[in-house]
């Protein structure tokens, strides 16, 4: 599948119909993980990133702030040596440089907000 629009020229309004927000299931089956780009203007990526039953995303971190809200399932996201249980509309906020880590047991798909301080990030 490929992205939604992805330039921000003034007002977007997405409306995630089930068919826009699913991920594709052989690239779920096959990583564990899959994801889909809303909007990518300058420093704003907004994504759609879904988690398969028993997947991970690596730790990892970002130069910019980061949130993460749940729209379905379960999301644990490691950080700081803690660990914190995201279900529907949670919304966890993270500061730039946090080393970051996602599982979910029964799968999960989350909207993904970054801030790239630098405006040409790819």
């Amino acid at each position: 599948m490929s992205s939604l629009h992805r330039a921000l020229d003034d007002v977007r309004i997405h409306h995630l119909h089930q068919d826009q927000r699913l991920i594709d299931p052989a690239l779920l089956a096959r990583h564990g993980r899959s994801a889909r780009t809303l909007v990518k203007e300058g420093p704003l990526r907004l994504t759609i990133v879904a988690i398969g039953p028993g997947g991970t995303l690596p730790a990892h971190s970002s130069s910019g702030p980061i949130t993460i809200h749940v729209l379905e399932g379960e999301v644990t996201v490691s950080v700081l040596e803690q660990e914190y249980a995201l279900g529907p509309s949670d919304v966890l906020a993270l500061g730039p440089g946090l080393e970051h880590a996602a599982r979910s047991a029964p799968g999960g798909v989350f909207l993904l907000t970054v801030v790239h301080p630098d405006s040409d990030a790819p």
